[in-house]
């Protein structure tokens, strides 16, 4: 029997747990578009005040990934896919995913892009000349075949229903709801036909979820959501109190990838990355080289210029100019704020404020000194790339304010604070 959206709604005014069909059905008609923007921004609503159960968000997040398409694959090595929450320089999907397929592991990720002060995989592999992040169906069988991974933008034909309701959260302020986030994150990942999904959950002042109490709550609804629609996961909670790495842009973000993909890089985001892996061989794989020689393959595959692997100056983005901002007083450096440091390259051009926005390859930050370092007055802290001076004057006073100097240490959060697997 159809299921009306004015049955539905009354069902939720009593308070009632929503069933499947009933979800099933909301989500049939925000897909066909017979649920109307104000049915749908009722629903909304409810699920943000009354929170969905976890039955419910199994369900909702189920019927969004079947709104649309479910990617295929041939039999084969595990499929394994990883997504952060976002912060300011994570870069790690572009030395995870090669280093994984390196490793014997095959790795369909769907990726996004940034927006505000958080960077997005796709605007940082979009510095590279040529790569492209549209694949169709038959070019992503063709990469994952040949390289054993690829890194795209999501199709038209993945989760339509997020794209709905992703707009609308906005519009009615849902957005922090855990449930719905949970249902949009996952409906997509799910789509992708992997097995496996690693999850990595941000803490801190330049991640979405600021509380540790926050981001346990939606790791672990990750988690068992996942787990219920058949996926196995876990999650790890790490630290976006400063931010990832050196680098801080596109193509100086591309950068600090193949100097990891060489066994080098920051050790951060060496770290976070061995963490992320989980394998016992993948410290060894990254100071071979084989994963940056993977890497080469795939930006190849995606229809990008290989030889920046040799030559970083080919990147897009030249004609940048320099400055270097300096420490305003001497100490130690108890910590760089994440959030200053993000607000600062978005400023620069390195970000984006809507989704139809470009973004600067070229400009960004790169910290020369981090947690724990010792200065004096007038050293060298961070180098600014700029273009014209466009937000140049904001962002030496959001790097100056980021850097917190005192007598003694300070108290970072360590970069892994929590795994969480699902409850029994």
């Amino acid at each position: 029997m159809e299921i009306s959206i004015d049955r539905i709604l009354l069902s939720m005014g009593a308070g009632e747990e929503q069933r499947p069909e009933a979800i099933a059905a909301f989500i049939r008609g925000v897909t066909d578009g017979s649920v109307s923007r104000p049915q749908a921004a009722a629903w909304l609503a409810w699920a943000f005040h009354r929170r969905l159960t976890p039955a419910e968000t199994a369900v909702f997040t189920r019927e969004m990934t079947d709104s649309g398409d479910v990617l295929a694959w041939p039999e084969g090595p595990e499929l394994v896919d990883k997504h952060s929450t976002g912060g300011v320089g994570d870069k790690v999907s572009l030395v995870l995913a090669p280093l994984w397929a390196e490793l014997g592991l095959r790795v369909p990720m769907i990726s996004g892009r940034g927006l505000g002060h958080t960077g997005g995989t796709l605007d940082k592999l979009e510095a590279i000349p040529g790569f492209r992040t549209d694949l169709t169906k038959p070019e992503l069988d063709k990469a994952l075949a040949s390289v054993g991974a690829f890194i795209s933008g999501q199709t038209g034909e993945v989760a339509p229903a997020d794209r709905v309701l992703y707009a609308l959260r906005n519009e009615t302020q849902t957005v922090p709801s855990i449930p719905l986030i949970c249902g949009s994150i996952l409906s997509k990942k799910i789509a992708e036909g992997v097995q496996r999904l690693v999850l990595d959950v941000k803490v801190g002042s330049g991640a979405f979820m600021k509380t540790r109490e926050e981001a346990l709550d939606l790791a672990q609804t990750l988690v068992d959501t996942a787990v219920a629609n058949g996926v196995h996961a876990e999650a790890c909670m790490t630290a976006m109190d400063r931010p990832l790495g050196r680098a801080v842009g596109n193509a100086n973000e591309v950068i600090e990838s193949m100097d990891c993909l060489k066994g080098g890089g920051p050790a951060d985001l060496r770290e976070l990355v061995l963490v992320l892996a989980g394998h016992p061989d993948a410290a060894s794989v990254l100071d071979s080289g084989a994963a940056l020689e993977r890497f080469r393959h795939m930006v190849e595959a995606q229809g990008g210029d290989g030889g920046v692997v040799d030559d970083p100056s080919r990147l897009l983005g030249a004609g940048t100019e320099e400055q270097v901002v300096r420490a305003s007083r001497g100490g130690i450096i108890r910590a760089v704020d994440a959030l200053s440091i993000g607000r600062a390259a978005f400023g620069l051009g390195a970000g984006r404020l809507r989704a139809e926005d470009p973004v600067d390859f070229g400009v960004g930050v790169e910290l020369l000194a981090t947690v724990g370092d010792h200065v004096v007055q007038g050293d060298a802290i961070a180098r600014v790339a700029h273009r014209s001076e466009r937000g140049l004057g904001p962002a030496v006073r959001e790097i100056q304010s980021a850097f917190d100097l005192g007598d003694q240490p300070g108290d970072p959060l360590p970069l892994l604070l929590q795994r969480v697997t699902a409850r029994e």
